[in-house]
């Protein structure tokens, strides 16, 4: 698992470095052609650059406890309606300002997640030897605002263009809760075919800043993002810090 999740990290690193190459590279030979040819005209009238945005991801945990044990594919789905505003100088450049919803679900594996007990801190709790929840997830919704530096190769047919940005996102939480299905002993034998779902806010951070960036061609996108700031609370919870790959749907 460990290995797993370095694997993971340095290719979200990976994405963000070959990203902010691109856009570093690119505009730099932008400027350089701008210089030495005359000014061209592009017409970006009724463009469709990615001003909806659908991304699917992998989400896990950086600095997780050994107490939480995160199984499976844990996912996130975010969706952002966004505006995109070209640069004068450099059509190829451009920001996307815009405001959405994102969604992360951590499957946990005989683990508790006390959300909503009257505890100073959150208790996660590891229930290997005990009865436990056969399927527990902790699941948030969060109202965002993403920020991005954009690259289009080809700023005038965006849907058949290389493509890069940089960004951050910034965002409130509208949902936290844990959601178990069948309670079974320690050996996995079904004690109550029942769903308990509890909700509360309390241990968590009301906003959350993401850094992300994504590269690809067209319609399609390689996404990977980082929360800069913890899941939980200061002295309320670990210093744990979701980050996410996956795929972006663009280009409506």
């Amino acid at each position: 698992m460990k290995i797993h999740l370095l694997l993971t990290q340095k290719l979200m690193k990976k994405i963000l470095f070959i990203a902010l190459s691109s856009l570093i590279v690119t505009s730099i030979f932008a400027q350089d052609s701008t210089y030495h040819s005359p000014k061209k005209t592009s017409n970006l009238s009724g463009r469709a650059n990615d001003h909806f945005l659908l991304q699917f991801g992998v989400t896990n945990w950086a600095g997780r406890t050994d107490s939480m044990h995160i199984k499976g594919f844990s996912r996130s789905f975010n969706m952002y309606l966004m505006f995109d505003f070209p640069f004068k100088s450099n059509p190829k450049l451009s920001v996307g300002i815009g405001a959405g919803v994102g969604a992360d679900n951590i499957n946990f594996n005989k683990t508790y997640v006390g959300i909503k007990d009257a505890t100073p801190t959150i208790q996660i709790q590891d229930l290997s030897d005990t009865t436990h929840f056969k399927k527990y997830k902790l699941a948030t919704a969060i109202l965002e605002a993403p920020v991005e530096l954009r690259f289009s190769s080809k700023p005038e047919t965006p849907n058949k263009s290389l493509k890069a940005a940089l960004g951050i996102k910034a965002g409130v939480l509208l949902n936290a809760h844990t959601k178990g299905k069948i309670w079974q002993s320690s050996t996995g034998a079904t004690l109550i075919d029942y769903t308990e779902k509890q909700t509360s806010k309390r241990f968590f951070n009301s906003n959350r800043f993401v850094a992300t960036a994504r590269i690809g061609y067209g319609v399609i996108s390689l996404f990977g993002s980082y929360q800069l700031n913890p899941v939980f609370k200061e002295g309320l919870g670990p210093d744990v810090r979701p980050y996410t790959i996956g795929l972006t749907l663009s280009g409506l």
